[in-house]
């Protein structure tokens, strides 16, 4: 039998093993940490006495890769959102509010709607989104939309940055544009927001680790890789910290790590080089809040805060290309983003407990540049294939483009043998 090494349990790594397990292959899943999931994971506060998620993932109804998976694991039903498409934003230096309303069918009717859009923004607009999918190659999203009037920034600039995690006047148009094509293009139906309703672990990590047990794969914690041993066009051997082992030439190996990884162990394949913080910060209220009837997720402008997550009494937040925001104390980013919850949600308390989780490397810089040096799933070697949000997928570097990279490198095992 056959055997598959898969080097990185985060959301890459588990797509493809659960992929591949039960395929008549032996499935080998390696971590280098003591937990899967990497950046999609939950854990244990103890200064909040509660599970949080590490940080915060919005999915949309039309993530086809994602939703694929949470039903090939058994959690297709452990999302949770508004019926229909609808995002809730506030401007807290104005106190203006709207709901962005996204009818069903794929012809966007709702966009004549003036009570559909954010406040002066057109039809023309709207239409104007066009121009990504006509983008030249090292067009940026500012160099094609500009940075300023309604439709920039009450409604591309808010999605875009925390898609793109990038400041826009940097970030490649190309991979907004596919983002774009599978979820706005197809209507409301694909543009449902959507959360983990218990949890990122209760919905992509616990399941996936029962699958894979169930199906007689096997999961190795606290490994890590040191050596990628190649002979001619073959990876021949895995070193890792704990022992060595050598691989048959039927056997395959998905190395499904961050590009700094990759770089240290084949720095002869390029990577993208630099990259981009996310900050969270969860607070735990006394009691669950009046959020809105609408969604969990609410969008904020002219703030420090950027996009607010409800899940009863936890209320999370995120802040996308926070470089500058990730070198301030823990202190003094959760006073000013309770600040801005306050006004964003008509309230005056005390700041509760919370938890300030800083992802200083949580995504490769999008750039044009980065985006020419994406490598694919194939490699030089015959037997190695790549996986991870980072590769060449089309999309940018979220959880659907982890996933799907684990099931093009899954896809590309299978073709192989």
């Amino acid at each position: 039998m056959s055997s598959v090494h898969i080097v990185g349990a985060g959301v890459a790594g588990l797509a493809a093993a659960v992929r591949l397990a039960g395929t008549g292959r032996k499935v080998f899943l390696h971590e280098s940490s003591g937990h899967a999931g990497g950046r999609c994971r939950s854990f244990h506060d103890s200064a909040l006495d509660c599970t949080i998620d590490n940080g915060n993932h919005l999915l949309l109804s039309g993530n086809r890769s994602a939703r694929a998976f949470l039903e090939e694991i058994g959690a297709g039903d452990t999302l949770m959102g508004p019926r229909d498409a609808r995002f809730p934003f506030v401007d807290i230096a104005t106190g203006e509010r709207w709901t962005v309303r996204l009818g069903s069918g794929r012809v966007p009717w709702w966009v004549l709607q003036a009570d559909c859009r954010p406040p002066g923004t057109s039809v023309s607009d709207f239409l104007s989104i066009i121009r990504l999918a006509w983008a030249r190659p090292d067009a940026t999203v500012a160099s094609l939309f500009g940075q300023t009037g309604a439709f920039f920034t009450r409604f591309l600039e808010p999605l875009a940055v925390a898609a793109l995690n990038t400041p826009l006047d940097r970030a490649a148009a190309g991979p907004l544009w596919q983002v774009f094509r599978e979820t706005f293009a197809h209507g409301g139906t694909a543009c449902r927001p959507l959360i983990a309703r218990d949890g990122l672990s209760d919905s992509f990590v616990s399941p996936a680790l029962a699958y894979l047990d169930a199906n007689n794969a096997a999961t190795c914690f606290n490994r890590r890789l040191r050596v990628v041993a190649t002979e001619a066009n073959h990876a021949v051997r895995l070193e890792f910290t704990d022992g060595s082992i050598d691989l048959t030439r039927d056997d395959t190996v998905i190395l499904a790590i961050p590009p700094a990884g990759l770089n240290a162990l084949l720095p002869e394949i390029p990577v993208p080089e630099g990259n981009h913080a996310i900050v969270n910060v969860h607070f735990k209220l006394p009691q669950a809040p009046a959020f809105t009837d609408e969604s969990p997720v609410l969008g904020v402008l002219n703030g420090i805060a950027e996009w607010l997550f409800l899940r009863g009494r936890v209320l999370s937040v995120t802040v996308s290309a926070a470089d500058a925001l990730a070198e301030k104390s823990a202190a003094e980013i959760a006073d000013g983003v309770w600040r801005d919850i306050e006004r964003a949600l008509d309230i005056s308390d005390e700041i509760p407990p919370y938890r300030v989780v800083k992802e200083r490397r949580a995504t490769f810089s999008q750039t044009p540049d980065a985006m020419r040096v994406r490598p694919g799933t194939l490699t030089g070697y015959a037997n190695l294939f790549l996986a991870g949000d980072w590769t060449d997928t089309g999309l940018p570097a979220t959880i659907e483009s982890a996933i799907r990279s684990g099931h093009k490198a899954a896809d590309a095992v299978k073709a192989a043998h």
